[in-house]
């Protein structure tokens, strides 16, 4: 801005003055404006809005003083100079400024003086005018600058939860990894043992006539089924051995396990099933499916005060999207099982997949059910989650895909009529008790059975031999079956290979034999007949 559009209010009473100042200052190049009174004073501020006002303190209606706090009261952007030829003490000048006064000069003033009094002032005016924008600016910054860290830190907590998840999930990862190098290195012992007594005892079951001796056969065999369902407990929430999955009609499948479900709760709870009509097919492995559910049923039950209770199964496409975080995209089903017992603390919650974790009394529990209930859940390519509080009930949640495939059912082949036939089968396996087992139960049913006690064995016995079929255990020691297996297959391409194994990790199975005939230890004989008469008819 020049000095030309700059605009000077020049009040003084004095003509003489007050002309000697507008003189002074419309030489320097200022536009001036000129009062005589402190209210014309005020008028014209009011309606020029100038950018300096030169005003002498002695006026003859209100003191300068007055006008000068008025001015800075209503426009306190407006400079102020003080001029007195009257007060012209050190006090006068100190009340004067004290009062609002941005500057003060006693009379007569120099002209030079007067006008560079003015500059210094719109040279100060300026800087403040700056201060104020930059002020303004800086709370405008401040604001987006806010609102930007605002923005930050909840994407940071975000992120912090997202992290949290996935650390969460890698510990229960590395939990299951645990399990799965533990179980499987039981596994194989473990299972070989079960098939022996299984195996057994299903054939003492068959051919005892006294009635009693059934019956202690029953009883066994219960329990040695009971063992292999702990086996099969471990290796589905360890994830090492792949689940059975296909298409599963959940309607179907309430509808047949509704009435287990009411006898192993009892009367005492109350129990409602509702599935979702037309809910299309969910995949599952069926038999650990329900197992899943039944244990959740039970838990549910054993955690009522009393044991009275309700407890609802629900079966629908209800999927609360925290569930699905982890998931890949698709269609999946929740089925919840929702119960009003006692609840848990979320320390219990973050725990309860963790296995071996009960919080049941020792001896009433293996801490196996919810781990289980997991695994099956995360094989099936769903999950599962827990809603619980303390005193409120539980809701244990498993989401499973949907899939729109057809399940096949096929019937079991009837073993009792299985065609007994003449074929030479080679069986290798370093237990034993299972090779025993096999030996006698093939040789009974018409086979011509040689037995190799390890694969070194085996392969001595082909010199001299050729099979129709070779049974074989996949770890032994020296020579395993995936050794055997492709030195068999280097000599006599054409032969079938069936692999019986306790081994726990399917994973590695299929690395070392590929898609070659398994059948999982412990089995039962008529299990074993199946298999064998389906490889050698070419099924």
């Amino acid at each position: 801005m020049t000095a030309r559009e700059i605009l000077i209010l020049n009040v003084d009473d004095n003509e003489a003055a007050r002309y000697t100042k507008n003189r002074s200052l419309r030489h320097a190049g200022f536009t001036v404006a000129d009062a005589a009174t402190g209210y014309d004073a005020l008028r014209k501020a009011e309606e020029l809005q100038p950018a300096v006002v030169v005003l002498d303190i002695k006026l003859p209606d209100i003191s300068g003083l007055e006008v000068c706090a008025v001015l800075k009261r209503r426009w306190p952007r407006i400079m102020v100079l003080q001029t007195s030829a009257t007060f012209t003490t050190g006090d006068d000048r100190s009340r004067g400024l004290e009062g609002g006064a941005d500057g003060y000069l006693t009379q007569p003033i120099e002209p030079r003086e007067l006008v560079a009094a003015v500059r210094a002032l719109l040279r100060l005016s300026e800087v403040e005018d700056k201060l104020r924008r930059l002020n303004e600016t800086l709370e405008q910054r401040v604001d987006e600058r806010t609102r930007d860290l605002a923005a930050a830190n909840e994407q940071l907590r975000q992120e912090i939860s997202q992290r949290k998840r996935a650390e969460a999930a890698l510990v229960q990862a590395q939990k299951m990894e645990a399990i799965g190098h533990l179980t499987g290195g039981i596994a194989h012992d473990f299972n070989n043992l079960l098939t022996a007594v299984v195996g057994n005892l299903d054939r003492i079951r068959a051919r005892a006539k006294d009635s009693k001796l059934v019956q202690l056969a029953e009883h066994a065999f219960r329990a040695a089924d009971r063992g292999s369902k702990l086996t099969a407990q471990l290796l589905a929430f360890s994830r090492t051995q792949k689940l059975a999955t296909q298409p599963v009609n959940l309607q179907e499948l309430f509808e047949g396990m509704t009435d287990l479900l009411r006898q192993s709760l009892g009367p005492t709870v109350a129990l409602t099933v509702e599935v979702e009509p037309d809910l299309p097919q969910v995949l599952a492995d069926p038999n650990q499916l329900e197992l899943a559910i039944l244990n959740l049923a039970i838990n549910s039950r054993d955690a009522m005060r009393g044991g009275e209770g309700r407890i609802t199964v629900i079966a629908s496409r209800g999927i609360r999207i925290e569930a699905l975080n982890e998931l890949p995209p698709g269609e999946y089903v929740n089925i919840a099982v929702q119960d009003n017992g006692s609840g848990m603390t979320p320390d219990v919650v973050s725990r309860a997949f963790d296995p071996f974790f009960t919080t049941k009394p020792a001896g009433k529990g293996t801490g196996l059910g919810l781990s289980q209930v997991y695994g099956i859940a995360r094989q099936a390519g769903g999950t599962a989650w827990i809603a619980s509080e303390r005193g409120s009930g539980t809701t244990v949640n498993i989401v499973l895909r949907l899939t729109h495939d057809t399940a096949q059912k096929v019937a079991p082949e009837d073993v009792a009529t299985a065609q007994r036939n003449s074929e030479t089968i080679l069986v290798v396996d370093d237990d034993p008790d299972v090779r025993a087992l096999v030996e006698d139960f093939l040789s009974e049913i018409g086979y011509r059975v040689l037995a190799a006690a390890d694969g070194d064995e085996a392969l001595r016995l082909l010199d001299s031999a050729t099979p129709h079929l070779v049974l074989a255990d996949f770890a032994m020691p020296g020579n395993n079956g995936a050794d055997v297996a492709r030195e068999i297959r280097r000599r006599m391409p054409d032969i079938p290979i069936l692999f019986f194994s306790g081994y726990a990790d399917t994973a590695a199975l299929e690395s070392a034999v590929g898609s070659t005939p398994l059948l999982r230890k412990p089995f039962r004989p008529a299990e074993l007949a199946a298999a064998v008469r389906s490889l050698l008819d070419g099924d």
